[in-house]
């Protein structure tokens, strides 16, 4: 058989794959913070202070502007490290900031932040990421939560320290409807 037909078998077995879903991972994690959208979003772009409280993203460098690429430290709650070098994908102020990328077909994701402003005034923080491509199964992508979770109880609390330092109310408890 030509190595082109080959090729081209391969090719289709791996589009057929990663459309089956045997060769995604999604992974969402949210959490609510008693802080204002625009606190939040401040600690968010403001990259160059990542190394201060972020335990997971340790170092982020780039601009966060769409196009933009960024060089991105890994600290996993396993012990190991990774630097990657995703671009902006999106960044719509005071809602989403998203960057990804990879080698299409063969790893990619796309790691999103949504900021939901609540009924109190504080902010529901949405950490969520899509991978897919035939090297899925083969990434170490099974502490990638944990890391999430980690980076969303640091962002938490540095919110809602500098929410109260600067005077800001914290967000009311909701009334129940009688």
């Amino acid at each position: 058989m030509p190595m082109k037909i080959v090729l081209e078998l391969i090719a289709v077995v791996c589009v057929l794959l990663v459309a089956s879903g045997c060769m995604k991972k999604h992974i969402y994690t949210e959490i609510d913070i008693e802080a204002p959208r625009e606190q939040v979003w401040a600690i968010l772009v403001d990259n160059a202070t990542y190394p201060e409280w972020n335990p997971y993203h340790v170092r982020v460098e780039g601009k966060m502007e769409v196009g933009e690429e960024l060089v991105v430290e890994l600290h996993k709650p396993n012990g190991n490290q990774l630097t990657i070098e995703p671009h902006v994908m999106r960044v719509v102020p005071l809602e989403e900031l998203t960057w990804g990328g990879g080698l299409w077909g063969v790893f990619n994701g796309e790691h999103v932040f949504l900021l939901n402003a609540t009924s109190t005034g504080g902010t529901k923080l949405v950490q969520k990421e899509d991978f897919w491509g035939i090297a899925i199964p083969f990434a170490e992508l099974d502490t990638i939560e944990e890391g999430y979770n980690l980076m969303n109880e640091a962002l938490k609390k540095r919110a809602e320290a500098m929410a109260a330092a600067s005077g800001v109310d914290a967000p009311a408890e909701p009334v129940a409807a009688e």
